[in-house]
Protein backbone atom coordinates (compact mmCIF):
# COMPACT_ATOMS: atom_id res chain seq x y z
CA UNK A 1 0.00 0.00 0.00
CA UNK A 2 1.77 3.10 -1.02
CA UNK A 3 0.80 6.25 1.66
CA UNK A 4 0.82 9.53 0.65
CA UNK A 5 1.44 12.75 3.07
CA UNK A 6 0.21 15.89 2.39
CA UNK A 7 0.73 18.56 4.70
CA UNK A 8 2.31 22.12 4.28
CA UNK A 9 3.91 21.82 7.67
CA UNK A 10 7.34 20.77 6.17
CA UNK A 11 9.04 20.34 10.03
CA UNK A 12 6.14 18.11 10.70
CA UNK A 13 6.26 15.70 7.19
CA UNK A 14 10.28 15.63 7.83
CA UNK A 15 9.52 13.95 11.71
CA UNK A 16 7.14 11.45 9.72
CA UNK A 17 9.13 10.60 6.96
CA UNK A 18 12.59 10.01 9.24
CA UNK A 19 10.38 8.07 11.31
CA UNK A 20 8.58 5.88 8.79
CA UNK A 21 9.16 2.25 9.37
CA UNK A 22 6.09 0.22 7.71
CA UNK A 23 8.15 -1.33 4.63
CA UNK A 24 5.31 -3.20 2.90
CA UNK A 25 3.65 0.68 3.23
CA UNK A 26 5.93 3.09 1.33
CA UNK A 27 5.48 6.95 2.70
CA UNK A 28 5.83 9.89 0.11
CA UNK A 29 5.39 13.32 1.24
CA UNK A 30 3.91 16.95 -0.29
CA UNK A 31 4.15 20.19 1.22
CA UNK A 32 2.85 22.09 -1.76
CA UNK A 33 -0.57 21.93 -3.71
CA UNK A 34 0.41 21.65 -6.96
CA UNK A 35 2.95 19.18 -6.46
CA UNK A 36 -0.40 17.41 -4.80
CA UNK A 37 -2.18 17.41 -7.74
CA UNK A 38 0.95 15.99 -9.89
CA UNK A 39 1.27 13.37 -7.52
CA UNK A 40 -2.46 12.47 -7.70
CA UNK A 41 -2.73 12.25 -11.68
CA UNK A 42 1.19 10.39 -11.40
CA UNK A 43 1.68 8.00 -9.06
CA UNK A 44 -0.69 4.91 -6.93
CA UNK A 45 -1.47 5.95 -3.89
CA UNK A 46 -3.35 3.24 -1.31
CA UNK A 47 -3.86 5.34 1.73
CA UNK A 48 -3.36 9.22 1.77
CA UNK A 49 -3.37 11.80 5.03
CA UNK A 50 -4.79 14.90 3.95
CA UNK A 51 -4.60 18.35 5.57
CA UNK A 52 -7.60 20.47 5.59
CA UNK A 53 -5.52 23.29 4.31
CA UNK A 54 -5.14 21.16 0.77
CA UNK A 55 -8.96 20.29 0.38
CA UNK A 56 -9.13 23.07 -2.08
CA UNK A 57 -6.46 23.61 -4.85
CA UNK A 58 -7.13 25.60 -7.83
CA UNK A 59 -11.24 25.23 -7.91
CA UNK A 60 -10.74 21.70 -7.30
CA UNK A 61 -12.06 19.54 -4.40
CA UNK A 62 -9.26 17.11 -3.83
CA UNK A 63 -11.30 14.51 -2.22
CA UNK A 64 -13.21 14.20 -5.26
CA UNK A 65 -10.16 14.03 -7.24
CA UNK A 66 -8.57 11.96 -5.49
CA UNK A 67 -11.24 9.52 -5.27
CA UNK A 68 -11.44 9.90 -9.18
CA UNK A 69 -7.81 9.01 -10.47
CA UNK A 70 -6.99 6.32 -7.55
CA UNK A 71 -10.08 3.95 -6.96
CA UNK A 72 -9.97 2.32 -3.70
CA UNK A 73 -7.91 5.05 -2.02
CA UNK A 74 -8.88 5.39 1.99
CA UNK A 75 -8.37 9.15 2.72
CA UNK A 76 -7.65 10.20 6.40
CA UNK A 77 -8.08 13.91 6.86
CA UNK A 78 -5.34 15.77 9.14
CA UNK A 79 -7.21 18.74 11.51
CA UNK A 80 -6.93 21.00 14.10
CA UNK A 81 -9.58 21.49 17.12
CA UNK A 82 -10.72 24.83 14.75
CA UNK A 83 -11.43 23.07 11.66
CA UNK A 84 -12.81 19.33 12.82
CA UNK A 85 -16.55 20.33 11.53
CA UNK A 86 -14.77 20.93 8.05
CA UNK A 87 -13.26 17.34 8.67
CA UNK A 88 -16.52 15.68 10.13
CA UNK A 89 -18.19 17.17 6.62
CA UNK A 90 -15.12 14.98 4.43
CA UNK A 91 -16.37 12.00 5.61
CA UNK A 92 -19.66 12.36 4.28
CA UNK A 93 -17.26 12.66 0.49
CA UNK A 94 -15.90 9.99 1.25
CA UNK A 95 -12.77 9.94 3.88
CA UNK A 96 -12.47 7.22 5.81
CA UNK A 97 -11.55 8.92 9.34
CA UNK A 98 -9.70 11.64 10.71
CA UNK A 99 -6.99 12.45 13.28
CA UNK A 100 -6.83 15.41 15.44
CA UNK A 101 -3.55 17.50 15.67
CA UNK A 102 -0.92 17.67 17.12
CA UNK A 103 0.02 14.15 15.90
CA UNK A 104 2.97 11.98 16.42
CA UNK A 105 4.55 8.93 13.61
CA UNK A 106 3.27 6.59 15.34
CA UNK A 107 -0.61 7.81 15.09
CA UNK A 108 0.04 7.97 11.60
CA UNK A 109 1.44 4.72 11.39
CA UNK A 110 -1.52 3.16 13.80
CA UNK A 111 -3.65 3.96 11.24
CA UNK A 112 -1.89 3.35 8.03
CA UNK A 113 -1.89 -0.52 9.71
CA UNK A 114 -5.81 -0.40 10.26
CA UNK A 115 -6.40 0.61 7.10
CA UNK A 116 -3.92 -1.98 5.57
CA UNK A 117 -5.33 -4.78 6.74
CA UNK A 118 -9.12 -3.06 5.94
CA UNK A 119 -7.82 -3.55 2.14
CA UNK A 120 -6.46 -6.51 2.65
CA UNK A 121 -10.00 -7.97 4.08
CA UNK A 122 -11.89 -6.13 1.09
CA UNK A 123 -9.79 -7.48 -1.07
CA UNK A 124 -9.94 -11.13 0.15
CA UNK A 125 -13.49 -10.92 0.23
CA UNK A 126 -14.12 -9.27 -3.22
CA UNK A 127 -12.35 -12.57 -4.41
CA UNK A 128 -14.15 -14.92 -2.57
CA UNK A 129 -17.26 -12.79 -3.51
CA UNK A 130 -16.25 -13.80 -7.43
CA UNK A 131 -15.51 -17.07 -6.77
CA UNK A 132 -18.54 -18.52 -5.22
CA UNK A 133 -20.98 -15.82 -6.88
CA UNK A 134 -23.07 -18.42 -8.75
CA UNK A 135 -22.92 -20.94 -5.79
CA UNK A 136 -24.95 -17.92 -3.61
CA UNK A 137 -27.38 -17.13 -5.98
CA UNK A 138 -27.95 -19.63 -8.93
CA UNK A 139 -28.71 -22.88 -7.35
CA UNK A 140 -33.06 -22.23 -7.48
CA UNK A 141 -34.88 -22.49 -10.37
CA UNK A 142 -36.32 -19.05 -9.88
CA UNK A 143 -32.44 -17.52 -9.46
CA UNK A 144 -31.03 -19.38 -12.46
CA UNK A 145 -34.15 -17.96 -14.84
CA UNK A 146 -32.80 -14.90 -13.80
CA UNK A 147 -28.87 -15.39 -13.76
CA UNK A 148 -29.90 -16.85 -17.48
CA UNK A 149 -31.29 -13.58 -18.54
CA UNK A 150 -28.63 -11.51 -16.31
CA UNK A 151 -25.91 -13.11 -18.51
CA UNK A 152 -27.68 -11.82 -21.72
CA UNK A 153 -27.65 -8.15 -20.27
CA UNK A 154 -25.10 -7.31 -18.18
CA UNK A 155 -22.60 -6.93 -22.02
CA UNK A 156 -25.29 -4.20 -22.49
CA UNK A 157 -25.81 -0.99 -21.57
CA UNK A 158 -29.24 -0.85 -20.86
CA UNK A 159 -31.11 0.31 -17.94
CA UNK A 160 -32.17 -2.16 -15.38
CA UNK A 161 -34.46 -2.27 -12.33
CA UNK A 162 -34.30 -4.43 -9.69
CA UNK A 163 -37.06 -5.21 -7.24
CA UNK A 164 -37.25 -7.40 -4.35
CA UNK A 165 -38.13 -7.22 -0.35
CA UNK A 166 -35.29 -5.46 1.38
CA UNK A 167 -32.59 -7.22 2.11
CA UNK A 168 -32.90 -9.97 -0.79
CA UNK A 169 -29.28 -8.68 -2.17
CA UNK A 170 -30.67 -6.09 -4.78
CA UNK A 171 -27.28 -4.33 -4.52
CA UNK A 172 -25.26 -7.55 -4.83
CA UNK A 173 -27.00 -8.11 -7.89
CA UNK A 174 -26.39 -5.02 -9.47
CA UNK A 175 -22.91 -5.24 -8.77
CA UNK A 176 -22.46 -8.85 -10.08
CA UNK A 177 -24.08 -7.31 -13.32
CA UNK A 178 -21.30 -4.29 -13.31
CA UNK A 179 -18.71 -6.80 -13.22
CA UNK A 180 -20.14 -8.64 -15.79
CA UNK A 181 -20.50 -5.83 -18.07
CA UNK A 182 -17.95 -3.95 -20.92
CA UNK A 183 -17.85 -1.14 -17.76
CA UNK A 184 -16.18 -3.78 -15.29
CA UNK A 185 -13.00 -1.23 -14.83
CA UNK A 186 -14.81 1.51 -14.36
CA UNK A 187 -16.77 2.67 -11.06
CA UNK A 188 -19.51 1.12 -10.09
CA UNK A 189 -21.22 4.15 -7.63
CA UNK A 190 -23.89 3.33 -5.01
CA UNK A 191 -26.61 5.99 -4.27
CA UNK A 192 -28.69 5.11 -1.19
CA UNK A 193 -31.01 7.76 -3.25
CA UNK A 194 -33.62 7.43 0.82
CA UNK A 195 -30.58 8.81 2.39
CA UNK A 196 -29.63 11.98 1.22
CA UNK A 197 -31.80 14.73 2.50
CA UNK A 198 -34.10 16.64 0.18
CA UNK A 199 -32.39 20.04 0.00
CA UNK A 200 -29.43 18.79 -1.20
CA UNK A 201 -30.22 15.70 -3.68
CA UNK A 202 -29.44 17.61 -6.43
CA UNK A 203 -26.05 18.87 -5.54
CA UNK A 204 -25.16 15.56 -4.64
CA UNK A 205 -27.02 13.84 -7.82
CA UNK A 206 -25.89 16.15 -10.52
CA UNK A 207 -22.89 18.42 -8.63
CA UNK A 208 -22.43 22.40 -7.82
CA UNK A 209 -20.39 24.73 -9.48
CA UNK A 210 -18.70 26.79 -6.66
CA UNK A 211 -20.56 30.18 -4.93
CA UNK A 212 -23.85 28.86 -6.23
CA UNK A 213 -25.03 28.85 -2.94
CA UNK A 214 -23.52 29.30 0.53
CA UNK A 215 -21.21 26.34 1.51
CA UNK A 216 -20.41 25.87 -2.21
CA UNK A 217 -16.56 26.95 -1.98
CA UNK A 218 -15.16 24.42 -4.81
CA UNK A 219 -16.65 23.04 -7.89
CA UNK A 220 -17.63 19.37 -7.19
CA UNK A 221 -18.60 16.56 -9.41
CA UNK A 222 -21.77 15.11 -8.49
CA UNK A 223 -22.19 11.27 -8.53
CA UNK A 224 -23.39 10.80 -12.06
CA UNK A 225 -20.39 12.34 -13.40
CA UNK A 226 -18.22 10.17 -10.32
CA UNK A 227 -19.44 7.36 -12.26
CA UNK A 228 -18.30 8.49 -16.05
CA UNK A 229 -17.84 5.51 -18.05
CA UNK A 230 -19.60 2.98 -15.39
CA UNK A 231 -22.35 2.39 -13.42
CA UNK A 232 -24.39 4.35 -11.55
CA UNK A 233 -27.05 2.11 -8.83
CA UNK A 234 -30.08 4.35 -7.65
CA UNK A 235 -30.79 2.46 -4.40
CA UNK A 236 -34.53 3.00 -3.20
CA UNK A 237 -35.41 5.10 -6.13
CA UNK A 238 -39.05 5.33 -5.36
CA UNK A 239 -38.00 7.66 -2.36
CA UNK A 240 -36.87 10.58 -4.58
CA UNK A 241 -38.96 13.27 -5.17
CA UNK A 242 -40.99 14.12 -8.04
CA UNK A 243 -39.32 17.01 -8.92
CA UNK A 244 -35.58 15.04 -8.82
CA UNK A 245 -37.19 12.11 -10.44
CA UNK A 246 -37.85 14.65 -13.68
CA UNK A 247 -34.43 15.49 -14.04
CA UNK A 248 -33.35 11.33 -13.93
CA UNK A 249 -35.74 11.44 -16.18
CA UNK A 250 -33.63 13.41 -18.42
CA UNK A 251 -30.52 12.03 -18.34
CA UNK A 252 -32.01 8.27 -19.21
CA UNK A 253 -33.67 10.50 -22.56
CA UNK A 254 -30.39 12.74 -23.17
CA UNK A 255 -27.63 11.20 -21.33
CA UNK A 256 -27.19 15.12 -20.41
CA UNK A 257 -26.94 16.62 -16.69
CA UNK A 258 -26.35 20.49 -14.96
CA UNK A 259 -24.77 21.18 -12.04
CA UNK A 260 -26.03 23.05 -9.80
CA UNK A 261 -25.68 26.56 -10.72
CA UNK A 262 -24.62 25.98 -13.99
CA UNK A 263 -26.37 26.57 -17.51
CA UNK A 264 -24.24 23.99 -19.73
CA UNK A 265 -25.00 20.70 -19.98
CA UNK A 266 -22.54 17.74 -19.71
CA UNK A 267 -22.83 15.05 -21.74
CA UNK A 268 -22.06 11.55 -19.64
CA UNK A 269 -21.54 7.62 -20.31
CA UNK A 270 -23.43 6.16 -17.45
CA UNK A 271 -25.48 2.94 -17.30
CA UNK A 272 -28.17 3.06 -14.78
CA UNK A 273 -29.61 0.39 -12.90
CA UNK A 274 -32.31 1.22 -10.19
CA UNK A 275 -33.56 -0.95 -7.13
CA UNK A 276 -36.29 -0.45 -5.14
CA UNK A 277 -38.18 -2.54 -2.34
CA UNK A 278 -41.45 -0.24 -2.96
CA UNK A 279 -44.21 -1.19 -5.89
CA UNK A 280 -43.81 1.16 -8.07
CA UNK A 281 -47.03 0.71 -9.94
CA UNK A 282 -48.73 1.01 -6.67
CA UNK A 283 -46.60 4.52 -6.59
CA UNK A 284 -47.49 5.67 -10.15
CA UNK A 285 -51.35 5.51 -9.02
CA UNK A 286 -50.65 6.64 -5.81
CA UNK A 287 -48.98 10.16 -7.32
CA UNK A 288 -45.89 9.22 -5.94
CA UNK A 289 -43.70 7.82 -8.75
CA UNK A 290 -43.74 9.03 -12.33
CA UNK A 291 -44.99 6.61 -15.03
CA UNK A 292 -42.70 7.95 -17.91
CA UNK A 293 -39.77 7.16 -15.28
CA UNK A 294 -40.79 3.92 -14.69
CA UNK A 295 -41.18 2.67 -18.02
CA UNK A 296 -37.18 4.29 -19.40
CA UNK A 297 -36.14 2.06 -15.91
CA UNK A 298 -38.33 -0.70 -16.64
CA UNK A 299 -36.43 -1.88 -19.66
CA UNK A 300 -35.39 -5.07 -17.96
CA UNK A 301 -36.61 -5.69 -14.71
CA UNK A 302 -35.34 -8.49 -11.89
CA UNK A 303 -37.00 -9.24 -9.00
CA UNK A 304 -35.51 -10.82 -6.28
CA UNK A 305 -37.22 -13.78 -4.49
CA UNK A 306 -37.19 -13.23 -0.66
CA UNK A 307 -34.48 -15.77 0.84
CA UNK A 308 -37.14 -18.09 2.39
CA UNK A 309 -38.33 -19.29 -1.10
CA UNK A 310 -35.01 -20.40 -1.95
CA UNK A 311 -33.68 -22.16 1.22
CA UNK A 312 -30.95 -24.14 -0.59
CA UNK A 313 -28.48 -21.06 -0.84
CA UNK A 314 -28.90 -20.62 2.88
CA UNK A 315 -26.14 -23.09 3.49
CA UNK A 316 -23.44 -21.32 1.20
CA UNK A 317 -24.45 -18.04 2.37
CA UNK A 318 -23.85 -18.91 6.25
CA UNK A 319 -20.77 -20.43 5.35
CA UNK A 320 -19.75 -17.20 2.48
CA UNK A 321 -20.47 -14.37 5.88
CA UNK A 322 -18.84 -16.59 8.36
CA UNK A 323 -15.35 -16.73 6.14
CA UNK A 324 -15.85 -13.02 5.59
CA UNK A 325 -16.47 -12.16 9.29
CA UNK A 326 -13.72 -14.81 10.23
CA UNK A 327 -11.39 -12.09 8.51
CA UNK A 328 -13.01 -9.14 10.10
CA UNK A 329 -13.39 -10.01 13.48
CA UNK A 330 -10.20 -12.49 13.73
CA UNK A 331 -11.90 -14.91 14.93
CA UNK A 332 -11.82 -18.94 14.01
CA UNK A 333 -14.84 -20.56 13.36
CA UNK A 334 -14.58 -24.38 12.73
CA UNK A 335 -17.66 -26.25 13.06
CA UNK A 336 -21.71 -25.19 13.50
CA UNK A 337 -23.52 -27.99 15.64
CA UNK A 338 -26.69 -29.67 14.36
CA UNK A 339 -29.16 -27.89 16.39
CA UNK A 340 -27.65 -24.36 14.97
CA UNK A 341 -28.01 -25.94 11.46
CA UNK A 342 -31.52 -26.85 11.76
CA UNK A 343 -32.08 -23.11 13.14
CA UNK A 344 -30.64 -21.69 10.42
CA UNK A 345 -32.30 -23.44 8.04
CA UNK A 346 -35.54 -23.08 8.88
CA UNK A 347 -35.70 -19.33 9.87
CA UNK A 348 -38.17 -17.05 7.95
CA UNK A 349 -35.46 -14.65 7.84
CA UNK A 350 -37.87 -11.62 6.63
CA UNK A 351 -34.73 -9.03 6.63
CA UNK A 352 -33.73 -11.90 4.04
CA UNK A 353 -30.10 -12.25 3.53
CA UNK A 354 -29.64 -8.66 5.30
CA UNK A 355 -30.79 -10.21 8.61
CA UNK A 356 -28.79 -13.04 7.89
CA UNK A 357 -25.61 -11.99 7.77
CA UNK A 358 -26.11 -9.67 10.90
CA UNK A 359 -26.66 -12.97 12.57
CA UNK A 360 -24.09 -14.40 10.98
CA UNK A 361 -21.58 -12.05 12.01
CA UNK A 362 -23.63 -12.19 16.02
CA UNK A 363 -22.77 -15.47 16.41
CA UNK A 364 -18.78 -15.44 14.72
CA UNK A 365 -18.30 -12.69 17.65
CA UNK A 366 -19.96 -14.81 20.98
CA UNK A 367 -18.90 -18.25 19.89
CA UNK A 368 -17.22 -20.33 22.24
CA UNK A 369 -14.46 -22.82 21.04
CA UNK A 370 -14.77 -21.88 17.26
CA UNK A 371 -18.03 -23.27 17.37
CA UNK A 372 -21.57 -21.79 16.30
CA UNK A 373 -24.12 -23.14 18.41
CA UNK A 374 -28.12 -21.42 18.93
CA UNK A 375 -27.08 -19.98 21.95
CA UNK A 376 -24.96 -17.49 19.91
CA UNK A 377 -27.51 -16.44 17.79
CA UNK A 378 -29.76 -12.70 18.76
CA UNK A 379 -32.20 -13.17 21.36
CA UNK A 380 -35.02 -12.74 19.27
CA UNK A 381 -34.15 -15.54 17.48
CA UNK A 382 -33.59 -18.19 19.76
CA UNK A 383 -37.01 -16.82 21.44
CA UNK A 384 -38.82 -18.57 18.62
CA UNK A 385 -36.36 -21.46 17.67
CA UNK A 386 -36.36 -22.81 20.70
CA UNK A 387 -38.58 -26.26 19.92
CA UNK A 388 -37.02 -26.69 16.72
CA UNK A 389 -33.35 -26.65 18.62
CA UNK A 390 -34.39 -29.52 21.06
CA UNK A 391 -34.36 -31.76 17.67
CA UNK A 392 -32.03 -34.95 17.53
CA UNK A 393 -30.69 -35.18 14.80
CA UNK A 394 -27.86 -37.60 13.13
CA UNK A 395 -27.03 -34.74 11.17
CA UNK A 396 -22.71 -34.34 11.51
CA UNK A 397 -21.47 -31.33 13.07
CA UNK A 398 -20.41 -29.14 10.30
CA UNK A 399 -17.21 -28.14 9.96
CA UNK A 400 -16.01 -25.57 7.97
CA UNK A 401 -12.88 -24.82 6.10
CA UNK A 402 -10.77 -21.76 6.96
CA UNK A 403 -9.10 -21.90 2.94
CA UNK A 404 -10.84 -18.73 1.41
CA UNK A 405 -8.97 -20.55 -2.07
CA UNK A 406 -11.29 -23.33 -1.14
CA UNK A 407 -14.34 -22.22 -0.55
CA UNK A 408 -16.38 -23.95 -3.17
CA UNK A 409 -15.34 -27.33 -1.10
CA UNK A 410 -16.78 -25.96 2.04
CA UNK A 411 -20.09 -25.18 -0.09
CA UNK A 412 -21.78 -28.40 0.61
CA UNK A 413 -24.79 -27.75 1.72
CA UNK A 414 -25.96 -28.71 5.41
CA UNK A 415 -27.37 -32.67 5.09
CA UNK A 416 -30.88 -31.33 6.03
CA UNK A 417 -33.81 -30.59 4.01
CA UNK A 418 -37.69 -29.33 4.71
CA UNK A 419 -38.37 -33.17 4.25
CA UNK A 420 -35.67 -34.71 6.72
CA UNK A 421 -36.91 -32.01 9.09
CA UNK A 422 -40.27 -32.93 9.36
CA UNK A 423 -39.52 -36.82 9.20
CA UNK A 424 -37.17 -35.74 12.64
CA UNK A 425 -40.09 -33.44 14.15
CA UNK A 426 -42.24 -36.67 13.96
CA UNK A 427 -39.78 -39.57 14.91
CA UNK A 428 -37.83 -36.58 17.61
CA UNK A 429 -37.80 -38.58 20.76
CA UNK A 430 -36.83 -41.78 21.97
CA UNK A 431 -39.66 -41.74 24.66
CA UNK A 432 -41.91 -41.96 21.56
CA UNK A 433 -39.92 -44.80 20.27
CA UNK A 434 -40.00 -46.68 23.08
CA UNK A 435 -43.65 -45.83 24.37
CA UNK A 436 -44.63 -48.26 20.55
CA UNK A 437 -43.04 -51.21 21.66
CA UNK A 438 -43.91 -51.09 25.36
CA UNK A 439 -45.70 -49.08 28.09
CA UNK A 440 -43.41 -47.12 30.09
CA UNK A 441 -44.36 -46.03 34.21
CA UNK A 442 -44.04 -42.41 34.50
CA UNK A 443 -40.56 -43.19 36.41
CA UNK A 444 -39.05 -44.75 33.45
CA UNK A 445 -40.06 -42.31 30.98
CA UNK A 446 -38.76 -39.46 33.37
CA UNK A 447 -35.60 -40.77 32.94
CA UNK A 448 -35.49 -40.98 29.14
CA UNK A 449 -36.76 -37.36 28.64
CA UNK A 450 -33.97 -36.02 31.05
CA UNK A 451 -31.31 -37.86 28.87
CA UNK A 452 -33.26 -37.31 25.73
CA UNK A 453 -33.05 -33.31 26.77
CA UNK A 454 -29.39 -33.86 28.11
CA UNK A 455 -28.00 -34.99 24.85
CA UNK A 456 -30.02 -32.84 22.70
CA UNK A 457 -28.85 -29.38 24.84
CA UNK A 458 -24.92 -30.98 24.94
CA UNK A 459 -25.28 -31.41 28.52
CA UNK A 460 -25.65 -27.74 29.27
CA UNK A 461 -27.75 -28.24 32.47
CA UNK A 462 -28.80 -24.58 33.19
CA UNK A 463 -30.28 -24.97 29.61
CA UNK A 464 -31.89 -27.87 30.51
CA UNK A 465 -33.53 -27.15 34.01
CA UNK A 466 -34.86 -23.99 31.98
CA UNK A 467 -36.24 -26.25 29.10
CA UNK A 468 -37.79 -28.80 31.38
CA UNK A 469 -39.45 -26.86 33.96
CA UNK A 470 -37.56 -26.45 36.76
CA UNK A 471 -34.54 -25.63 38.58
CA UNK A 472 -30.61 -26.92 38.87
CA UNK A 473 -31.43 -28.26 42.37
CA UNK A 474 -33.99 -30.03 41.57
CA UNK A 475 -32.78 -31.66 38.35
CA UNK A 476 -29.71 -32.26 40.08
CA UNK A 477 -31.79 -34.79 42.51
CA UNK A 478 -33.64 -35.56 39.30
CA UNK A 479 -30.44 -37.08 38.44
CA UNK A 480 -29.40 -38.77 41.37
CA UNK A 481 -32.35 -40.20 41.57
CA UNK A 482 -32.53 -41.92 38.23
CA UNK A 483 -28.26 -42.63 38.34
CA UNK A 484 -27.72 -40.92 35.42
CA UNK A 485 -24.12 -40.12 35.14
CA UNK A 486 -22.54 -37.29 33.34
CA UNK A 487 -18.83 -36.64 32.17
CA UNK A 488 -17.50 -33.34 33.93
Amino acid sequence: MNVLLADPDKNFVEKVLDSWSLTDSPLAAVTKASDLISWIKEEEVGLCFLSTEFFTVHDLDVISFLKEHQPGVDVVVLCNSKNIQIAENALSRGASSYLLNPLSPSVLEHSARKIQQKQSNRKSYRLMEDHVLEDLLGNTPAMKKILRTLYKVAPTSSTILVTGESGTGKEFVSNIIHRLSKRADEPFVTVNCGAIPENIVESELFGVRKGAFTGAIANKKGLFEEAEGGTLFLDEIGELSLSTQVKILRFLQEKEIRRVGETENRYLDVRIIAATNKNLEQAIIDGEFREDLYYRLNTFQFTLPPLRERRKTIPKLVKFFILKYQKETGRIISQITPSAQIALSTWDYPGNIRELENIIEHAVVLADDETIRVEDFPDYMQEVIAPKALLPSKIETLAISQDADKVDDCCTDFAINEESIAQQEKQRSPIYQQANAELLSLQELEKLHIIYALEALEYNQTEVAKKLGISRSTLWRKLQEHKIKIDN
